[in-house]
């Protein structure tokens, strides 16, 4: 269901969310933000931020729902910052640490020293390298790193123990095999796909429905409590027409999602057309908006068989998700727009009921002026109950990004409301995408410019890759290739917009996302094959003897192995990341690293009949768990073989 399209600044050294942009090097975006302090707490900090088409209001603590303590990158922070402390006691702000590209840079680099000398008065420091020297010398490096080093003008460089990443690796390994985790605690909804009753769903539909299932499934492999949503556009006047329409057919016929959007497209040419169509067409949304029986019949007709159509693509794309329209917010309308009323935010306008936001050209308007709802008085109710009767910690919306300023309207309203903070501070974000475009650059749509199907774009990429399987000859079951194919297809589809950033349009090529070369899921599944293939040869007692195994002798690890075995113990960090950012584009820049550096590993190193098999086994079978793992985040069925 696409929302109507109807602030702003921070302070960066305050606020957690602007300093993450600014330290991603986003200050370009900063221009429109916006931030406010809660009257009761300076500790209750919120910010309504825009950032390239994600909105969010963020409460100070969700820093905290998003880092996991197994981050090495944290541990590696708090070392530096340690030291930072010991050296300049009164410091109590924050430093950078980030990965680095180079192995001779160490595993980490920090370059807080830089900017912590520029702000020094009557430093007794000669250079931010002489300070930078002395934060190293006040480390307490202890066994999990080998070294800390001063480098140019006060880069700071941080070697972890090859010891120490040998031995969290087999720790890493053991931790799979145990029970999932605990959950937090924290509730989340997520409200994503939202297609329109009796319409197909088409290529439109594609990003928020992946993007969306991706970030709940990050979500819940982090042990969040998620709740998925799916806000159906099924209320309003287009449902007013097609069953008028219907009715003046006398059918009522339901049975193809098909014949209903070729009817709604009929109905609503007689609509603009015809005046005594279109006001029988309102008589009868204002029967449905009261329940009238036969009314209602033909409306919950209209939606089973939308929804018989919809779970068909859910189906395809493996997702989990549950219907919550428009409709079961609409009792709840009244007593939302009172409220809002009542507190003096939604006000009377040229006969409509308008919500005024200082920096926005336009109102929200939550009422028509013939006393009507829209999709505003909906998403209204429906903040009002997520926050206030389902007690959401975190709500995210997933739409695309002509639609931020009505959620910037949207949850400026609720915030004025006291809905965010009562009854207990809630976090809210919109995560904005691009469009999906052909390869000319232009709106996906077929040689007749009709909006592509989403069911046929999903069909042909499985068509398409079980036309490769069958060139090579395999000799596994036309059942095994088929089912193959469709989950390398569907897979190959999902992991091509995913490893996009979400907030750019994306040109969609069967070509490009179906190559073995590059940055695709195909190349993705042909290395978690082969990492499969080496760990079903290995004996099981052989894998199980390897998970127990303490041995940690590293004189014979060489540097293929290390890089693998560094960014496998980097996986928490990735999920944090996605989750952190609202952007699965962080886990697909991961897995891809992964399955390079794997390869990498492979064509140097002999596994099998080498002294250092047990070592290279459980690398493999690690591998295995976090490749495993990470399709599944991205919601990618797994090929055993190829």
């Amino acid at each position: 269901m696409l929302r109507p399209t109807n602030f702003i600044r921070p302070n960066p050294t305050t606020d957690w969310f602007s300093r993450r942009l600014v330290r991603a090097g986003n200050e370009r975006h900063m221009s429109s933000w916006w931030r406010f302090n809660s009257n009761s707490s300076a500790k209750r900090t919120v910010a309504i931020t825009t950032k390239a088409g994600i909105c969010a209001v963020l409460n100070s603590n969700r820093e905290h729902l998003t880092v996991s303590n197994r981050s090495i990158k944290q541990s590696s922070k708090q070392l530096v910052l340690n030291g930072v402390k010991s050296v300049l006691p009164t410091f109590t702000g924050d430093i950078s640490i980030n990965e680095t590209s180079k192995v001779s840079f160490g595993d980490y680099q920090c370059n807080s020293a830089m900017q912590l000398f520029a702000s020094l008065p009557d430093s007794k420091y000669s250079s931010p390298r002489d300070l930078a020297q002395s934060i190293v010398d006040a480390m307490s490096l202890g066994d999990v790193y080998e070294k800390a080093e001063v480098a140019g003008p006060g880069f700071i460089n941080v070697f972890l123990s090859t010891d120490y990443i040998l031995n969290e690796s087999r720790k890493l390994l053991s931790e799979f095999s145990k029970s999932p985790k605990v959950g937090n605690n924290k509730k989340v909804i997520v409200d994503f796909s939202s297609p329109n009753i009796a319409k197909e769903m088409h290529v439109g539909h594609l990003r928020s429905t992946i993007i969306g299932d991706s970030l709940c499934r990050a979500l819940e492999h982090r042990g969040f409590d998620v709740s998925r949503l799916n806000h159906v556009g099924d209320w309003g006047t287009q449902f007013g027409m097609l069953i008028t329409y219907m009715r003046d057919l006398d059918s009522e016929s339901t049975e193809l999602v098909a014949d209903l959007q070729s009817l709604y497209k009929l109905a609503k040419i007689r609509f603009d057309d015809d005046a005594d169509f279109k006001l029988r067409s309102q008589q009868a949304v204002r029967k449905l908006q009261s329940y009238d029986a036969d009314t209602k019949r033909i409306w919950e007709k209209i939606c089973e068989a939308s929804r018989v159509e919809f779970n068909t693509i859910y189906n395809l794309l493996d997702i989990e998700i549950e219907e919550r329209g428009e409709s079961f917010y609409n009792d709840m309308i009244p007593d939302t727009l009172a409220d809002l009323i009542s507190k003096g935010i939604a006000v009377q306008n040229d006969g409509a009921l308008c919500i005024f936001t200082e920096s926005l050209p336009v109102p929200l308007i939550c009422r028509k002026s013939d006393g009507g709802f829209n999709y505003a008085s909906t998403d209204l109710a429906a903040l009002r109950h997520r926050t206030q009767v389902e007690k959401a910690d975190w709500i995210i919306y997933v739409t695309d990004m002509s639609q931020r300023m009505h959620f910037d309207a949207l949850f400026d309203a609720g915030r004025r409301a006291g809905w965010l903070d009562s009854p207990k501070s809630v976090a809210l974000d919109h995560v904005g995408f691009g469009l999906v475009t052909g390869e000319d650059g232009k709106r996906l749509r077929t040689r007749s410019g009709e909006t592509i199907r989403l069911k046929d774009l999903l069909l042909e990429a499985k068509e398409r890759c079980l036309q490769q399987f069958k060139q090579r000859n395999t000799d596994y079951e036309l059942d095994t290739i088929e089912r193959s194919a469709l989950d390398m297809g569907i897979g190959a589809v999902k992991y091509a917009d995913l490893r996009n950033n979400i907030t750019t349009n994306y040109a969609f090529s069967f070509d490009r996302m179906l190559d073995l070369k590059g940055n695709t899921a195909v190349y993705l599944q042909y290395t978690y094959a082969r990492i499969n293939s080496i760990v079903q040869r290995a004996r099981e007692e052989k894998i199980e003897e390897v998970k127990n195994s303490t041995r940690t002798s590293t004189s014979s690890i060489n540097p293929s192995e290390r890089a693998l075995m560094l960014h496998l113990l980097r996986f928490d960090d990735a999920v944090d990341t996605m989750i952190y950012e609202l952007m699965p584009s962080k886990l697909c820049d991961y897995v891809y690293m992964l399955c390079v550096l794997f390869n990498n590993f492979y064509s140097e190193s002999k596994i099998f009949g080498s002294e250092e098999e047990d070592t290279r086994l459980m690398m493999c079978s690690l591998a295995l768990e976090i490749l495993r793992t990470c399709f599944k985040i991205l919601g990618i069925r797994t090929v055993e073989k190829i």
